[in-house]
Protein backbone atom coordinates (compact mmCIF):
# COMPACT_ATOMS: atom_id res chain seq x y z
CA UNK A 1 0.00 0.00 0.00
CA UNK A 2 1.19 2.91 -0.99
CA UNK A 3 0.31 7.06 -0.37
CA UNK A 4 1.18 10.09 -1.40
CA UNK A 5 3.07 12.99 -0.08
CA UNK A 6 4.45 15.47 -1.57
CA UNK A 7 4.18 14.78 -4.53
CA UNK A 8 6.36 11.15 -4.69
CA UNK A 9 5.03 7.69 -3.62
CA UNK A 10 5.74 6.19 -0.94
CA UNK A 11 5.24 2.97 1.09
CA UNK A 12 4.01 2.60 4.71
CA UNK A 13 7.08 1.79 6.42
CA UNK A 14 5.80 -0.62 8.81
CA UNK A 15 3.79 -3.45 7.60
CA UNK A 16 2.15 -5.24 10.19
CA UNK A 17 1.23 -8.50 8.25
CA UNK A 18 5.08 -8.46 7.11
CA UNK A 19 6.29 -7.59 10.62
CA UNK A 20 3.70 -8.22 13.65
CA UNK A 21 6.59 -7.34 16.19
CA UNK A 22 6.47 -3.47 15.36
CA UNK A 23 3.00 -3.96 16.70
CA UNK A 24 2.59 -6.76 18.82
CA UNK A 25 1.48 -5.36 22.52
CA UNK A 26 1.65 -1.40 21.40
CA UNK A 27 -1.97 -0.54 22.63
CA UNK A 28 -1.68 -2.35 26.33
CA UNK A 29 2.01 -0.15 26.21
CA UNK A 30 0.94 2.78 24.93
CA UNK A 31 -2.00 2.70 28.13
CA UNK A 32 0.81 2.46 30.82
CA UNK A 33 2.94 5.04 28.79
CA UNK A 34 -0.05 7.61 28.96
CA UNK A 35 -0.20 6.58 32.42
CA UNK A 36 3.96 7.28 33.35
CA UNK A 37 3.40 10.29 31.48
CA UNK A 38 0.65 12.15 33.14
CA UNK A 39 2.21 11.35 36.39
CA UNK A 40 5.61 13.48 35.36
CA UNK A 41 3.32 16.00 34.08
CA UNK A 42 1.05 16.24 37.38
CA UNK A 43 3.55 15.92 40.04
CA UNK A 44 5.14 19.12 39.26
CA UNK A 45 1.89 20.67 39.37
CA UNK A 46 1.15 19.56 42.53
CA UNK A 47 4.11 20.37 44.26
CA UNK A 48 3.37 24.21 42.83
CA UNK A 49 -0.08 23.97 44.40
CA UNK A 50 1.30 22.94 47.88
CA UNK A 51 4.20 25.32 48.06
CA UNK A 52 1.11 27.75 46.41
CA UNK A 53 -0.54 26.92 49.71
CA UNK A 54 2.26 27.22 52.40
CA UNK A 55 2.85 30.66 50.99
CA UNK A 56 -0.55 31.68 50.82
CA UNK A 57 -0.58 31.22 54.60
CA UNK A 58 3.02 33.06 54.76
CA UNK A 59 1.68 35.68 52.83
CA UNK A 60 -1.83 35.74 55.28
CA UNK A 61 -4.15 34.92 51.30
CA UNK A 62 -1.92 37.00 49.05
CA UNK A 63 -0.27 34.12 47.72
CA UNK A 64 -3.00 32.51 46.89
CA UNK A 65 -3.86 34.35 43.81
CA UNK A 66 -0.88 32.48 42.60
CA UNK A 67 -3.66 29.68 41.88
CA UNK A 68 -4.50 31.36 38.62
CA UNK A 69 -1.90 30.60 36.83
CA UNK A 70 -1.31 27.06 37.92
CA UNK A 71 -3.95 26.36 34.85
CA UNK A 72 -1.94 27.92 32.22
CA UNK A 73 1.45 26.76 33.65
CA UNK A 74 -0.58 23.10 33.57
CA UNK A 75 -0.83 23.61 29.77
CA UNK A 76 1.93 25.24 28.86
CA UNK A 77 4.60 22.42 30.68
CA UNK A 78 1.83 19.58 28.99
CA UNK A 79 2.98 21.09 25.74
CA UNK A 80 6.26 21.48 26.38
CA UNK A 81 6.78 18.27 27.99
CA UNK A 82 5.55 16.29 24.87
CA UNK A 83 7.05 18.82 22.54
CA UNK A 84 10.19 18.27 23.87
CA UNK A 85 10.25 14.78 24.08
CA UNK A 86 7.92 13.51 21.59
CA UNK A 87 9.04 15.53 19.23
CA UNK A 88 12.90 14.92 20.20
CA UNK A 89 15.31 12.86 18.78
CA UNK A 90 13.92 9.32 19.96
CA UNK A 91 10.49 10.43 18.58
CA UNK A 92 9.30 9.04 22.49
CA UNK A 93 7.69 10.25 25.76
CA UNK A 94 9.57 9.01 28.71
CA UNK A 95 6.60 6.96 29.35
CA UNK A 96 6.83 5.81 25.75
CA UNK A 97 10.72 4.81 26.45
CA UNK A 98 9.97 2.90 29.46
CA UNK A 99 7.43 0.89 27.59
CA UNK A 100 9.90 0.02 24.64
CA UNK A 101 7.54 1.97 22.37
CA UNK A 102 7.54 5.39 19.87
CA UNK A 103 5.83 7.19 17.52
CA UNK A 104 6.77 7.43 13.76
CA UNK A 105 5.24 9.42 11.09
CA UNK A 106 3.68 6.82 8.52
CA UNK A 107 6.34 6.61 6.26
CA UNK A 108 8.75 6.21 9.28
CA UNK A 109 10.17 9.61 9.77
CA UNK A 110 10.49 10.82 13.42
CA UNK A 111 8.63 13.12 15.12
CA UNK A 112 8.99 16.92 15.36
CA UNK A 113 8.03 19.52 17.61
CA UNK A 114 5.35 20.88 16.25
CA UNK A 115 3.95 17.78 15.06
CA UNK A 116 4.07 16.43 18.83
CA UNK A 117 2.37 19.26 20.07
CA UNK A 118 -0.61 18.44 17.82
CA UNK A 119 -0.33 15.31 18.43
CA UNK A 120 -1.33 15.70 22.02
CA UNK A 121 -3.55 18.54 21.25
CA UNK A 122 -5.59 16.30 18.75
CA UNK A 123 -5.41 13.38 21.38
CA UNK A 124 -7.23 14.81 24.12
CA UNK A 125 -9.70 17.21 22.07
CA UNK A 126 -10.63 13.54 20.16
CA UNK A 127 -11.15 12.11 23.99
CA UNK A 128 -12.76 15.05 25.67
CA UNK A 129 -15.36 14.84 22.58
CA UNK A 130 -15.13 11.21 21.37
CA UNK A 131 -13.79 9.35 24.36
CA UNK A 132 -14.26 5.46 23.54
CA UNK A 133 -13.92 6.25 19.94
CA UNK A 134 -10.77 6.98 19.85
CA UNK A 135 -9.46 4.16 21.73
CA UNK A 136 -12.17 1.56 20.16
CA UNK A 137 -10.60 2.26 16.83
CA UNK A 138 -7.29 1.30 17.62
CA UNK A 139 -8.81 -2.30 18.08
CA UNK A 140 -9.73 -2.58 14.74
CA UNK A 141 -6.80 -1.82 12.91
CA UNK A 142 -3.55 -3.73 12.01
CA UNK A 143 -1.13 -1.14 12.79
CA UNK A 144 -3.47 -0.03 16.24
CA UNK A 145 -3.91 3.26 15.32
CA UNK A 146 -5.99 5.52 17.26
CA UNK A 147 -8.40 7.93 15.64
CA UNK A 148 -5.95 10.98 15.98
CA UNK A 149 -2.61 9.12 14.77
CA UNK A 150 -5.14 8.52 11.46
CA UNK A 151 -5.51 12.12 10.99
CA UNK A 152 -2.57 13.16 11.49
CA UNK A 153 -0.24 10.33 10.06
CA UNK A 154 1.62 9.02 12.74
CA UNK A 155 1.97 5.21 13.47
CA UNK A 156 3.13 3.90 17.33
CA UNK A 157 5.54 1.03 16.82
CA UNK A 158 7.56 -0.70 19.57
CA UNK A 159 11.27 0.33 19.34
CA UNK A 160 13.68 -1.68 17.24
CA UNK A 161 15.39 -3.15 20.25
CA UNK A 162 11.58 -4.11 21.60
CA UNK A 163 10.96 -5.47 17.91
CA UNK A 164 14.54 -7.20 17.21
CA UNK A 165 13.95 -8.98 20.38
CA UNK A 166 10.48 -10.55 19.71
CA UNK A 167 11.70 -11.70 16.42
CA UNK A 168 14.28 -13.51 18.16
CA UNK A 169 11.85 -14.60 20.68
CA UNK A 170 9.63 -16.29 17.94
CA UNK A 171 12.41 -17.90 16.53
Amino acid sequence: MSETYYGDQRPYAYDPYAEPEYFEGVLWRRVIAFLIDAVIIIAPIVVAAILIFVFGFITLGLGWYLYGLLSPAYVIWALAYTGLTLGGAQSSTIGMRTMGIEMRLWHGAPMYPLLAVLSIVLFWVSVSVLTPVVVIVGLFNARRRLLHDFVLGTVVTNTEERAASLRHYRR
